[in-house]
């Protein structure tokens, strides 16, 4: 058997503006998520949820996570591989489609990293560390929407 790994959080609702849910709109949707030793991350639902827009939403924190997976397994790769990479930047997207069922889902997510790279790194082997960077990445193999990566080189001068 292989191992596991547990993640351990504590989400603490923040939103009671004196008489909790008593109705749809009486409620804040903000909360903290929160773990030992860390600083708290401020969130809420989305704005189109009534959310505010100043904190995290979990949609938002979804795209975060695949795009830190995604860059933190290509950095390793590339340290292996001999790549040098001295900037990484990714304008990652998620889109999300909500029917008229009402039952909304994450269709897709597109990655979007544009990586510098020093001078004499091979290009077909960064593109190539791309790939298998997405194979290995925890949380893309966990979710059940397309992830798509469309990276971009810059060789530093």
């Amino acid at each position: 058997m292989g191992k596991e790994h547990r993640y351990r959080l504590e989400v603490a609702w923040t939103g009671d503006r004196g008489t909790g849910t008593s109705a749809y709109g009486a409620y804040g949707r903000e909360h903290e998520i929160s773990a030992p030793g860390k600083p708290a991350l401020p969130g809420s639902s989305d704005p189109a949820f009534r959310g505010d827009p100043a904190r995290w939403n979990p949609e938002e924190m979804l795209v975060a996570s695949l795009s830190a997976c995604h860059m933190l397994w290509y950095l390793h790769l590339c340290a292996e591989a001999g790549v040098v990479v001295t900037g990484y930047v990714d304008r990652a997207e998620g889109i999300m489609v909500e029917p008229q069922s009402g039952t909304a889902k994450f269709e897709r997510v597109i990655l979007r990293p544009r990586a510098t790279l020093a001078q004499g790194s091979d290009l077909q082997l960064a593109q190539a560390l791309h790939d298998d960077a997405h194979r290995r990445c925890y949380i893309a193999n966990s979710v059940n929407f397309a992830v798509e990566h469309a990276p971009e080189f810059v060789v530093a001068a």
